[in-house]
């Protein structure tokens, strides 16, 4: 007889973002003309095309594959040294952190790692996860068995759920208890904070102090404006031996259809085995992407590499700048409807609390029902999203102001 993994049987309801697209589809099916006009801003994918410098890259690729001077095969696992050698110069060592080539594994984006770094972490870990989250982290941790039943709250034991709200701008305190692996994702998915340099410094303490492992989700850092957020966890001293820091080329470069990430993981970071003995986790990762992967397409990897180009880089900017426009478009509307608003200032997201009287999904029907316009229910990122929703920058500029003029009619 063969067995299912009966983790999967733990998970609650069904993957946040399927659920919103169940919904809609039967809304649209059931309003035919309400569907004409409807915006999407629920789920963060990105709408503008790839920028020029990134596609004549990877035109380019595909006609070095065309013949066999230039034709190539198999890559080197980690990913094209070029690639990782530009990541690790421009992302890093510019602004002041040592990370080298060799340290950086390119992957088809920071998602699927997120999950994939349990292949190398052992179940005893105690995990500490902020709430509101990106589900992913908790769902991952179910499905490998790292938790126990969920409870009616929907928060599942064996995990340390760090609380997020206004109080302490959706950035957490490490606990008062020790716990071994850490999530933190800023600038934050889904409420759009970010955390100060002496709000991770705190954390980076910490982790060293009870032998943590802080897993840091930057995929939005490019979206930055404040001179004074770092961009990444390595700025902090010690980040090196407690810390792996997960990007994606999704959201600054547009590669959510064309999937490209990386993760930074350091050779001086350790961990226990059984016995008591620290080793390095770098060769495990590496052998774990050896054995499971071969890595991402070769042309793909040449258009991230020209998001590191001058024209890239521009390029690339102007696209942050469209994004961020439409975040101060939405964000400067749902104030204007007298709605509480955080975040998309540093963030592509705007995380705004429901109308008086209302939970999170029944304002995802309300604005569903009533604006024709799709946005996610915070209560799908954990407990303490009740009573929010967010908004999605990544729109068209037309959309962007159209949905602005329909908040307007809310009250």
């Amino acid at each position: 007889m063969a067995y299912l993994n009966d983790n999967y049987l733990k998970l609650q309801a069904g993957y946040l973002f399927p659920e919103i697209a169940r919904r809609v589809r039967e809304f649209c099916e059931a309003n035919p003309n309400a569907a004409a006009r409807l915006i999407r801003c629920g789920i963060g994918d990105v709408t503008e095309p790839l920028p020029p410098a990134i596609i004549a890259a990877m035109h380019q690729a595909v006609d070095e594959l065309s013949v066999r001077e230039t034709f190539r095969g198999y890559g080197h696992e980690q990913g094209l040294e070029s690639l990782r050698e530009k990541i690790a110069q421009q992302d890093y060592r510019d602004r002041g952190s040592d990370v080298a080539a060799d340290e950086v594994f390119i992957s088809d984006g920071s998602k699927p790692d997120c999950g994939f770094i349990l292949d190398i972490l052992g179940h005893q870990n105690r995990i500490a996860i902020t709430d509101p989250v990106y589900p992913v982290y908790v769902d991952t941790n179910v499905m490998a068995g790292h938790t126990g039943q969920a409870g009616e709250a929907g928060r599942y034991e064996g995990i340390t759920y760090l609380p997020c709200g206004p109080a302490n701008g959706f950035v957490p305190e490490p606990p008062p208890e020790p716990v071994d692996i850490v999530y933190l994702c800023f600038p934050n998915n889904p409420t759009g904070g970010v955390a100060s340099r002496a709000q991770l410094t705190r954390w980076v303490e910490y982790a060293r102090e009870h032998n943590a492992i802080i897993l840091f989700d930057a995929a939005y850092e490019a979206y930055i404006t404040d001179p004074e957020i770092p961009h990444s966890i390595f700025e902090m001293p010690g980040a090196r031996e407690c810390a792996i820091e997960f990007r994606s080329f999704s959201k600054n470069g547009g590669f959510t259809g064309v999937r490209c990430g990386f993760t930074v993981m350091p050779k001086s970071l350790q961990a226990s085995t059984a016995d008591g003995r620290k080793l390095s986790l770098h060769p495990l990762w590496h052998r774990r992407w050896s054995t499971k992967a071969n890595g991402v397409s070769y042309p793909v990897q040449r258009g991230a590499e020209a998001i590191y180009s001058a024209d890239g880089r521009k390029q690339v900017r102007t696209l942050i700048d469209h994004y961020m426009g439409n975040s101060r478009i939405l964000r400067e509307a749902a104030t204007r409807a007298g709605l509480p608003v955080y975040g998309g200032v540093n963030a592509p997201y705007i995380w705004v609390q429901t109308l008086p009287g209302l939970t999170s999904w029944q304002m995802f029907d309300r604005m569903l029902q009533d604006l024709n316009v799709v946005i996610t229910p915070g209560s799908g990122f954990g407990s303490c999203g009740e009573g929010f929703f967010r908004i999605s920058a990544f729109n068209s500029r037309e959309n962007a102001e159209e949905v602005g003029r329909r908040l307007q009619t809310l009250a």
